[in-house]
């Protein structure tokens, strides 16, 4: 049994799940990472997006357009759950950059 692009997406999140991001679908079908900025209503958000066989995976700062592209952070493919831990690991290297003063 094949598996839909939306249990491939439901798979990555699940892998990729950190306590400091809070992770799910945008209205695009893309997969989305949010933290608290420390500002309401303006997370620092993190997107994977298909290309190919894996996602290029963005970061935007708070307050961007998520309907322009972010900053690219990188890559990931292989299997969902692969894909996933890949995913996983950017954000957790994310967690020390976005709480320095610089970062903002």
């Amino acid at each position: 049994m094949a598996l839909s692009a939306r249990d491939v997406r439901h798979r990555i999140i699940d892998a990729a799940r950190t306590p400091e991001w809070s992770l799910g679908l945008d209205r695009g079908g893309a997969v989305m990472a949010t933290r608290d900025s420390g500002v309401i209503g303006v997370p620092w958000a993190v997107m994977g997006i298909t290309r190919g066989a894996g996602m290029r995976v963005s970061l935007y700062r708070p307050g961007d357009d998520y309907e322009l592209d972010g900053e690219v952070i990188g890559e990931i493919s292989g299997s969902a759950r692969e894909m996933g831990r890949q995913l996983r690991h950017i954000l957790e290297d994310l967690n020390d950059s976005l709480t320095s003063p610089e970062a903002t």
